[in-house]
């Protein structure tokens, strides 16, 4: 009997002090509205979506990610503000730059051409970055009250990403398993144009 694969994702993390106030939000809707899902993993932007791996496989998998991620440029990360999905998901809005979606898109195409790996129900959704605070247990109920705490308060951030994570299941919750950073030798350059 083979063991099952364990459960991978790629993933954008904040600095640590945004990490710190983004526990303090998740920290609070676990206590007043009894969701404590959001607690399972780092404060996190998902780039790529869970996927089983096999362990033997895992060197190959960090070397393409290493590979994609030393060709991508360090890009700016603005959070402004609270969204929700209904029923049950409260997120900070990650504002969806062309940067960013095109980063998300490279690392799926990279993904589908280098490790033959395509998750079939993602193909169909679009690309909307957040960062969870609250999901999977909060009840209809209880977001509708958290909901309402949250909509309108103002919260903003923006840090410049230079690394991509890769997270692996343990079995109850994601922990970091390896950082690749982001071609921080270039700088970008603005074009002058001639009218």
């Amino acid at each position: 009997m083979s063991l099952p694969q364990p459960l991978f994702f790629i993933a954008l993390l904040p600095p640590p002090p945004i990490q710190q106030e983004v526990d303090q939000i998740r920290q609070m809707f676990a206590d007043r509205y009894a969701s404590r899902a959001a607690l399972k993993s780092p404060p996190h932007i998902t780039l790529y979506p869970p996927f089983p791996w096999s362990l033997a496989e895992v060197e190959r998998l960090e070397s393409s990610l290493a590979k994609f991620a030393i060709a991508q440029r360090p890009c700016s990360i603005t959070i402004n503000g609270f969204g929700a999905f209904p029923p049950r998901v409260i997120y900070l809005h990650v504002v969806k730059t062309s940067e960013l979606a095109d980063l998300q898109q490279a690392l799926k195409e990279a993904f589908a051409t280098n490790l033959n790996l395509v998750i079939p129900d993602d193909q169909q959704r679009s690309f909307t970055p957040h960062m969870t605070v609250a999901f999977r247990d909060l009840s209809p109920p209880n977001f509708k009250l958290g909901w309402a705490e949250v909509q309108s308060r103002s919260i903003y951030y923006t840090f410049a990403l230079t690394h991509l994570t890769l997270l692996k299941h343990n079995g109850q919750f994601w922990e970091i398993h390896t950082d690749f950073p982001l071609d921080t030798t270039t700088t970008v350059h603005k074009k002058s144009v001639e009218i």
